[in-house]
């Protein structure tokens, strides 16, 4: 039977209704199993990273591998990158674009980072690198700047030129965005933000729709040791079965929030995609940016998001930050709160700053 994805992140990957069955998958603390049977050694595969993967494979329309965080799922598949292009969006994930800039000072590949926001360049950059694409990177939103990418014209043009495309979904959840149903090769979660949802575990997850690539990728895991804790996953699962519910007031929240900061003096622009929890303010000095994240009690100064608590931070403060993103841009996660108590904070603050 198909179920509706607020049904399937509570029910998927429990275990059968049977009496005195547990109805969570209990926590398995075991490096070492008998041997005999399929699992062998606890890098292999552990019941929790299986309720897991079961959950989420299903939310997001194919099979998923969990792994130690965000970073090590990135890792896993850029290592089967040798000697090839890499394009990817421009304002990608800081880990990302570390990845990518390390591994090409290593002669491991060539990265072309890209604006995806602007669809017909992408389509001719890859037009020009036809042959020698093996992956296309996109996020989308984007993380910092929430620029949104043309999804299936791209995932269309990256195959013509032989590549397959990874999307990384943390920002849309599998709720408001499923990239393999679309025709993506790849799905790629930090899990650590609104998947587990409680800024309390670092996980990441892999989800593709080709069986020999999930083999392929297993066997990478396995080999490499890129893998969570049984209690990491067993908390990333059981913040998953609420995912449903705090995507929809998040989004509601950020929906509302990007309203009132649109009206408000001191904010040069508002970027919000129309969905999801995360937006991005613009102000217009580096100055009044910070002085808008050192000024409120409610939201919380940090570098992380995605959590049931609202984060903000500007992101220029990092070093290497794109140079695409403006000084004054304040990205920011929004939270379940109430969202009156949330915009009093904020505008009590962006009312102090001097234009």
């Amino acid at each position: 039977m198909d179920h509706k994805p607020a049904t399937i992140a509570v029910h998927a990957g429990r275990p059968a209704h049977e009496p005195d069955q547990p109805l969570n998958v209990p926590i398995t603390m075991a490096s070492t199993y008998v041997a005999g049977g399929d699992k062998e050694y606890g890098r292999y595969t552990n019941d929790a990273w299986v309720a897991f993967e079961e959950t989420l494979g299903r939310l997001e329309g194919g099979r998923a591998l969990s792994f130690a965080s965000g970073l090590a799922a990135i890792a896993t598949l850029l290592d089967l990158v040798n000697d090839s292009v890499v394009v990817a969006t421009e304002q990608s994930y800081l880990g990302t674009i570390g990845q990518l800039a390390d591994l090409e000072g290593r002669g491991r590949l060539t990265a072309r980072l890209a604006d995806f926001s602007d669809t017909a360049a992408v389509v001719r950059l890859l037009e020009k690198l036809d042959g020698e694409v093996a992956l296309v990177w996109v996020e989308t939103p984007t993380n910092p700047g929430m620029q949104l990418a043309d999804l299936p014209a791209i995932i269309a043009a990256a195959h013509k030129a032989g590549a397959r495309v990874v999307v990384d979904n943390t920002f849309a959840t599998p709720l408001l965005q499923q990239p393999l149903a679309l025709g993506a090769d790849i799905v790629i979660h930090s899990a650590t933000k609104f998947i587990a949802g409680h800024s309390d575990v670092v996980m990441g997850a892999v989800v593709v729709s080709d069986d020999t690539l999930w083999e392929v990728l297993k066997a990478r895991r396995d080999l490499l040791g890129a893998i969570p804790g049984p209690f990491e996953a067993w908390l990333a699962l059981r913040g998953l079965r609420t995912l449903h519910l705090r995507v929809e007031r998040s989004a509601a929240n950020a929906a509302e929030l990007a309203e009132r900061l649109a009206a408000h003096p001191a904010v040069a622009e508002v970027r919000y995609p129309g969905f999801g929890g995360m937006l991005a303010a613009v102000l217009p000095t580096a100055e009044q940016a910070d002085f808008l994240t050192q000024g409120t009690s409610l939201w919380v100064h940090a570098t992380s998001l995605g959590g049931v608590e609202s984060t903000f931070e500007r992101r220029r403060r990092w070093k290497t930050e794109s140079a695409s993103v403006p000084d004054g841009l304040v990205r920011m996660s929004v939270g379940i709160e109430d969202v009156d108590d949330l915009w009093d904070d904020l505008a009590q603050a962006l009312d102090r700053i001097e234009r």
